[in-house]
């Protein structure tokens, strides 16, 4: 079994992934996966360049906008949300060079 999930990139985030705007994956369904779990996935298989851009610890670097289906991930718990099968992650970044 695996969980459908679709990942965006915008703001400047989709650079650090090869320029991908979008992202379609099939997660191992056998385990559970929160945005935790996610981000380092993310960081360890698609992440293609300046990963101190994008992650500090566990979790996305502040300037780092994380909406899962729309909603702010601050109000559905950040990294301990517990991802559900067809959720859209999208990671907005804010921080701009000048």
């Amino acid at each position: 079994m695996s969980l459908s999930v679709l990942i965006e990139f915008s703001g400047g985030a989709e650079l650090l992934f090869g320029n991908m705007k979008k992202l379609s994956l099939e997660l191992d369904g056998s385990s559970k996966w929160n945005l935790k779990k996610l981000i380092k996935h993310l960081h360890d298989n698609h992440l293609k360049e300046r990963s101190e851009l994008f992650v500090s610890g566990d979790t996305v670097r502040p300037g780092i906008l994380v909406l899962v289906n729309d909603v702010d991930w601050e109000l559905l718990g950040d990294k301990d949300y517990e991802i559900q099968p067809n959720d859209n992650v999208l990671f907005i970044s804010t921080l701009h060079g000048g």
